[in-house]
């Protein structure tokens, strides 16, 4: 595997950031020791918007279950044989959720919006639905498996990345740095 021109230089062998067909890979986006404004504070950020995510998803879990309760309460004990419903339809909802908000157009959470983070591919594409779903299951995973000491890995590498970002090939970073370094000078 071998790595082209960055496409900073302009030279003759830039691509234009377009796919190769000679093997080679495009390199990462976002570069922690030139721009490591796009990371600071990423980890306790994330860490934050998890909270507020899991917010996000509980409480219309917690109404669902609520709703159930009462409707067998109605039914004199019959609505409660859709509580059976009620774990599938979290886990459900929860992917639904991280797939439609990573894959939407601001590319995050209504956790990472609120602490003005994105997830970005490693090669800076937006993310997608695919994506953003594989991201919370292999999350919870790597967390179930591997205990939640797995997100440590995040301290130690330049770009904070957990375990479930390297195999995805994404990063997180701030959003707003981002749009400040993506627009064009302007000259009027």
């Amino acid at each position: 595997m071998s790595y082209g021109d960055s496409g900073n230089t302009g030279g003759a062998g830039n691509a234009g950031g377009a796919w190769r067909n000679d093997g080679g890979v495009q390199p990462h986006a976002f570069d922690p020791v030139l721009q490591p404004e796009l990371f600071r504070g990423v980890p306790t950020r994330r860490v934050f918007a998890f909270l507020i995510d899991v917010v996000v998803i509980a409480v219309p879990v917690i109404l669902g279950y609520l709703f159930i309760a009462v409707f067998g309460l109605i039914t004199l004990g019959l609505g409660w044989a859709l509580f059976w419903l009620a774990w599938p339809a979290t886990v459900v909802w929860a992917v639904v959720y991280y797939g439609a908000s990573l894959g939407g157009p601001h590319s995050a959470t209504l956790g990472m919006r609120v602490m003005d983070l994105e997830l970005r591919t490693w090669y800076g594409a937006s993310g997608y639905f695919v994506l953003g779903a594989m991201h919370a299951v292999l999350f919870w995973v790597s967390i179930s498996f591997l205990t939640p000491l797995i997100l440590l890995v995040g301290l130690f590498n330049g770009r904070c990345r957990l375990l479930h970002d390297f195999v995805l090939g994404t990063v997180v970073i701030n959003s707003s740095v981002r749009t400040q370094t993506a627009q064009p000078a302007r000259t009027f």
